[in-house]
């Protein structure tokens, strides 16, 4: 692990939003612009931020400033759903939900046996979300023990903040790729135990999804998490029209999707259900009740077929969303272009989506969902210093619609419309530099 240097200092344009909200309509009060700030950071921590002529009584001759004038500084991207397994069958052709998981990913994650494989793609994958401007991950591993240990290894080497699990599945999948009951809760107990809270690493109980858990399996999970209250549950919820009928076959006693996994203590502050584009009414009401979080995935949900997520009916029934890449479903690890996608999600149903809103999903609204707004997500001072440099300007065609923005939002919208990993100028976690472009 890389040492962490005492102080950094960071001069530049930096943009975020203040405070966690619970409407849209109350981002832009929060929005906080500095044409010319200054961020220092200690430890891997935010030490003071503000306008560059109130920071100079803050510098000392001996400290190393990082001057970035004609980018723009926002915090690190948060990704709310992910696979690490699957980061080598993007863009695998032609099914959806069902039918892909069984030609395409159960065949891929099989490879996840050999902890030198996991680890190969571990690296890969993180080294990805670190030029793509993601800083934090909730990510789904494989049912190998050994690929959450891959995993957070890799993450490890650059102080990141991951929260991931090993995958509980014991039925409706390949012989290769099943355990038990027993076996998944023996396992992720050794892992909780080894890994959460552990540096920057946390923990999440992983049934993939209802499906392919036995009620037994998800009995198990529900006693994990009652065991240790503090880690995250992370699964799949209403993605699919299909699934969702299975689910209603396999599980009658319930009263739907969500009721399998409240049924079994698996909702909460710290659950994350991907997708739920087709949730019921009494479904959004439990989710706000149980104060559990949605993943919105819309390069996934566009790829598969799946539908459109309501981002407005989240907002009506105060459900916590952040923002997920969702690959190898998903098509981008960018938080640029699949902010692109869910503005276009939005206006299929007749809404919009602005770009403040964007950011808040993409920095502060994916903290909040994780239960860690009080750590990430913005530059308040004492939260850990995770945060990009954006250039605006990385194409010629940009250079001209940048030429042409009328404020800060209007230049915010044309990067989310126009932008990929090109524009990620550079990437720092805890305060460290651990990516530029070169």
């Amino acid at each position: 692990m890389s040492s962490v240097v005492q102080k950094t200092a960071i001069r530049g344009r930096f943009l975020d939003i203040q405070n966690s909200v619970s409407q849209a309509t109350q981002i832009l009060g929060q929005t906080r612009y500095i044409e010319d700030g200054l961020l220092i950071t200690e430890q891997g921590k935010i030490i003071w931020f503000g306008d560059w002529e109130a920071g100079l009584s803050q510098l000392t001759d001996d400290m190393r400033i990082d001057h970035y004038p004609d980018q723009l500084i926002v915090p690190g991207f948060i990704d709310t759903h992910i696979h690490f397994p699957q980061t080598e069958m993007v863009g695998a052709y032609g099914e959806q939900l069902l039918e892909w998981l069984n030609t395409y990913t159960f065949p891929t994650e099989i490879q996840f046996a050999d902890k030198n494989y996991a680890d190969k793609i571990a690296q890969f994958f993180v080294h990805e979300l670190l030029k793509n401007g993601t800083t934090t991950a909730l990510v789904f591993c494989t049912v190998h023990p050994q690929s959450v240990d891959a995993l957070f290894e890799a993450a490890e080497r650059h102080q990141m903040r991951l929260i991931a699990g090993k995958v509980m599945m014991d039925r409706h999948a390949p012989e290769a790729l099943t355990d038990t009951a027993e076996s998944a809760y023996t396992d992720s107990k050794a892992l909780i135990e080894k890994w959460h809270g552990k540096g920057r690493n946390l923990y999440a109980i992983t049934p993939r999804f209802a499906p392919t858990s036995t009620p037994e399996q998800l009995a198990k999970a529900g006693q994990l998490k009652a065991e240790y209250p503090d880690v995250y549950v992370h699964t799949h919820l209403s993605e699919n029209k299909n699934e969702i009928a299975w689910v209603k076959e396999l599980f009658p006693e319930q009263q739907g999707y969500l009721d399998v996994y409240h049924h079994y203590g698996l909702t909460g502050e710290r659950s994350v259900f991907a997708h739920c584009v087709h949730l019921e009414e009494q479904e959004w009401d439990c989710m706000h009740a149980t104060d559990s979080a949605i993943a919105f995935c819309p390069t996934s949900n566009l790829f598969l077929g799946s539908g459109l997520f309501p981002l407005k009916k989240a907002w009506e029934k105060q459900v916590k969303v952040g923002l997920g890449t969702d690959i190898g479903a998903g098509t981008a690890f960018c938080h640029l272009q699949t902010l692109n996608e869910a503005y276009k999600v939005q206006q299929l149903q007749g809404d919009k989506l602005s770009a403040m809103e964007s950011l808040y999903h993409a920095t502060l609204g994916g903290a909040k969902a994780l239960h860690l707004d009080d750590r990430l997500g913005n530059f308040n001072v004492g939260k850990e210093a995770d945060f990009i440099v954006l250039n605006l300007k990385a194409t010629a065609l940009q250079q001209l619609r940048q030429e042409r923005a009328k404020n800060i939002e209007d230049a915010l919208f044309a990067l989310f419309t126009m932008g990929d990993d090109r524009n990620i100028q550079a990437t720092y976690i805890y305060g460290q530099k651990v990516y530029e472009q070169v």
